[in-house]
């Protein structure tokens, strides 16, 4: 075994132990743990802003480069999403739309 594949093994190893540490370190304490009032509110808006980090690039960008055209496919697809949630307010109904809009347009039109 060479060194760079006991290193590997050490930091695979290292970053598991710091897994299972930081994971359980709440189960460790003998008294309830409550979050301040602040970081509780915080965590309300976690779900969507993580949501839209990984959303928003992905229908703006293509090839790590701003979307320079309106003919893009996904650009109609999220304006259609986003107009069926704020009619409906059902996520279902949302994934749904705003695919039948972009599989026609992608692959019918090749936008």
């Amino acid at each position: 075994m060479n060194t760079t594949d006991l290193w590997t093994l050490l930091v695979i190893v290292g970053l598991g132990v710091v897994s299972v540490v930081t994971r359980s370190f709440f189960f460790l304490s003998n008294k309830p743990w409550h979050l301040p009032h602040w970081a509780q509110r915080g965590l309300q808006y976690a779900p969507i802003a993580a949501l839209s980090a990984v959303v928003v690039p992905e229908i703006v960008m293509s090839h790590g480069q701003l979307i320079t055209t309106w003919q893009d496919a996904r650009l109609f697809a999220a304006a259609a999403g986003a107009l069926i949630y704020f009619l409906k307010r059902n996520v279902l109904w949302t994934i749904l739309g705003g695919m039948a809009v972009y599989l026609p347009l992608h692959l019918g039109l090749g936008f």
